[in-house]
């Protein structure tokens, strides 16, 4: 991995440590399945009141089926194949392009150091997590 692609990526990590950012990329999908399905299958037996209860209770079992399956958005990201950190790269310097640093400790205190830099990359971070991983993310647990 090129050294600034790696700076960037250990950026992210304490972005996202830092704020707690945990994530489900896979498991959000069984969750909205299931809450989706029962409220079908409750629709068909019991009308549109059936559709209620089946989501309400689709939504409960879904968010338990899904509970403790989130990771710590580090892991995530260290898990990243190398052209999905290329892109995370290309998204997060086109925020930070006109920072001039030296490692990535430097990088990481320049974008801490800025509370204005650190939303923009947690945006550009998060974006990337939403739309690229299409995970689902939790702050703080």
């Amino acid at each position: 991995m090129a050294p600034r692609v790696d700076d960037v990526m250990r950026l992210c990590c304490e972005i996202s440590a830092h704020d707690q950012i945990k994530v489900a990329v896979k498991n959000s999908t069984k969750g909205a399945a299931v809450a989706g399905g029962a409220a079908f299958v409750c629709g068909m037996l019991a009308g549109p009141p059936g559709i209620a209860v089946g989501g309400a209770v689709g939504g409960l079992l879904g968010s338990w089926l899904t509970s403790g399956q989130f990771k710590p958005l580090p892991q995530i990201l260290m898990e990243l194949p190398p052209n999905q950190q290329q892109k995370l790269y290309n998204d997060v310097f086109a925020v930070i392009g006109n920072l001039d640093w030296t490692d990535a400790a430097q990088l990481i205190a320049l974008v801490m150091g800025n509370a204005t830099l650190q939303q923009q990359v947690t945006a550009a971070l998060l974006n990337y997590v939403t739309k690229e991983l299409r995970a689902e993310v939790h702050y703080h647990d």
